[in-house]
């Protein structure tokens, strides 16, 4: 049977990945604010939208996720805007993270993805800059972490992971995307299928490049 997938966010990473599940057969749900009014830093929106689901899923990717004015230095930290930044990277996934026991089945394996960012590794962290982005997506990591923790007891076949695309060719990278190798948002779908698809139960709880090579945390 296909599998079924719910896919969060459809910009360009997500929508790829959901034309990428249809492509082979796979049952694909999305939502997104644009079409649905799903709106993850309202807790009322993201509650409303997730329990009107029929649920399990063997795949919920979560693509959730917006830059902000990336910091370059500590004199440009803006509280409002790192707040922002927060509310959707952080607290969007969060919010949907709480929903996670009736999202993912019990008895068999499925896969809980989270789009995360190598910038939000602190262990690789060289350069400094992007306080907002980096932050957040830290947090979101240390977030994913303890899902999968706590989702093991409960979901013993579950994978939850935090996965980090590359710089993909989308809106949401226009205006630094310039200085860094970029790829189409098809292939970066292809490649974290390629991931998801090769994890077992003993990767959840990691962070993983669109290689399926671990990121420090």
């Amino acid at each position: 049977m296909p599998t079924s997938a719910l896919i969060l966010g459809t910009g360009g990473i997500g929508a790829a990945v959901a034309e990428a599940l249809r492509a082979r057969g796979d049952a694909v749900t999305t939502l997104s604010r644009s079409a649905d009014g799903f709106n993850v830093t309202d807790p009322a929106s993201v509650a409303r939208h997730l329990d009107a689901l029929e649920t399990p899923f063997d795949l919920v990717f979560v693509a959730v996720g917006t830059l902000g004015a990336p910091e370059k230095k500590l004199s440009e930290i803006d509280r409002d805007a790192m707040a922002a930044v927060f509310a959707v990277n952080t607290f969007g996934p969060a919010l949907i993270l709480r929903h996670a026991g009736d999202l993912l089945p019990r008895d068999r394996a499925a896969t809980l993805a989270v789009l995360s960012a190598r910038v939000g590794s602190i262990g690789d962290n060289r350069i400094g800059g992007w306080y907002s982005y980096r932050a957040s997506k830290a947090a979101l990591n240390q977030i994913v972490h303890g899902a999968a923790i706590e989702l093991a007891r409960t979901h013993k076949q579950a994978r939850v992971v935090a996965l980090h695309p590359g710089t993909v060719d989308t809106p949401f990278t226009q205006g630094y995307a310039d200085r860094h190798k970029t790829v189409p948002a098809t292939e970066a779908a292809a490649n974290l299928l390629d991931v998801i698809d090769g994890l077992a139960p003993a990767d959840s709880g990691q962070f993983f490049d669109y290689a399926a090579e671990p990121i420090p945390w």
